[in-house]
């Protein structure tokens, strides 16, 4: 079992708009800048256990998303909509490296909002590198179920099955009477078993947040704000960004081979399978933290080897 490194954070806030966003700083401060952005229904505590082996090199940038931790809670649904959430992410790396790009980790929602971000156009100003786990860009999942569909054989129809059965879940966030239904059952089991059950992560590891479950309904707004506009007018989004896949392969959420399409979409595209479930920052976070340090060596190398 993997021992969290100790570390010290400093906390700062960050404001974008009518959005406070608690942010997190450790690591050593002339380092290349990471910002790590966690999904739901976690809050920057879901990094923990990859900080630690990271800040001896990296100056480590963690943050409550809108919605979780002590971060601003917005009301309407609408406040949750990617492009607002990508803001948030250009907020914070506009305060914490106003000069200099930085590199960004995401996972789950926090590695979707991330694909929004590195899409646009002015994305390498800001950002010299992107490393994804367990989180799609969701206009290059709607393409690559819609091209399957239109080619319908045995193989492609599968594994559009296996996705949406992977995916059934988000259907009851947006009903509400459902969607409580599943957060009494996640509070009767219990945060540190579900996850335990669902993608084999030790208790030791796991860390309740007290404000999980507030966290937990507040973000079935990014579900209910999000997929049903991007799945039914999938945008084509290019990247210029170098972007490491970091692919679970016993995901239980996101299945890997929807990945198969996404160098159609990225210029510079790497990948590293990982034998994990889906909180891999929490079951493997060692493997998380080296996979993306040497990514970001490789690209802080080739950065220095173009400017000289």
């Amino acid at each position: 079992m993997t021992v969290t490194r100790p570390f010290e954070s400093e906390r700062s806030t960050v404001r974008n708009g009518d959005v406070e966003l608690a942010v997190y700083t450790a690591g050593v401060s002339d380092g290349p800048t990471l910002v790590l952005v966690h999904g739901w229904p976690d809050n920057h505590t879901l990094w923990n256990h990859v900080v630690g082996p990271l800040a001896d090199r990296y100056r480590v940038v963690t943050y409550d998303s809108r919605g979780a931790g002590d971060s601003t809670v917005p009301a309407q649904t609408r406040g949750y909509r990617l492009d607002a959430m990508a803001s948030d992410l250009r907020a914070v790396i506009d305060a914490v490296s106003p000069d200099t790009p930085v590199h960004v980790l995401g996972h789950d929602w926090g590695a979707v909002e991330a694909w929004e971000l590195v899409a646009e156009a002015d994305a390498p100003l800001r950002i010299s590198s992107y490393t994804s786990v367990s989180g799609p860009n969701l206009d290059h999942l709607a393409l690559w179920a819609r091209s399957r569909l239109r080619r319908p054989t045995p193989r492609n129809l599968a594994q559009v099955f296996a996705q949406t059965r992977a995916s059934w879940y988000t259907v009851t966030f947006h009903v509400p009477p459902l969607a409580r239904l599943r957060m009494y059952r996640m509070k009767r089991k219990g945060w540190t078993q579900f996850i335990g059950e669902f993608s084999d992560v030790p208790a030791a590891m796991v860390e309740e947040s007290p404000t999980l479950l507030d966290d937990a309904w507040n973000g079935l707004r990014i579900y209910r704000a999000n997929l049903l506009p991007r799945f039914t007018s999938p945008r084509r989004r290019y990247v210029t960004v170098p972007v490491h896949l970091i692919v679970n392969t016993r995901d239980a959420a996101v299945r890997p081979f929807h990945y198969e399409d996404t160098p159609r979409w990225v210029a510079d595209l790497s990948r590293t399978d990982l034998d994990a479930g889906h909180w891999s920052p929490l079951s493997h976070p060692w493997d998380i933290a080296r996979i993306t340090s040497e990514f970001v060596d490789g690209i802080e190398s080739r950065r220095q080897t173009a400017s000289t």
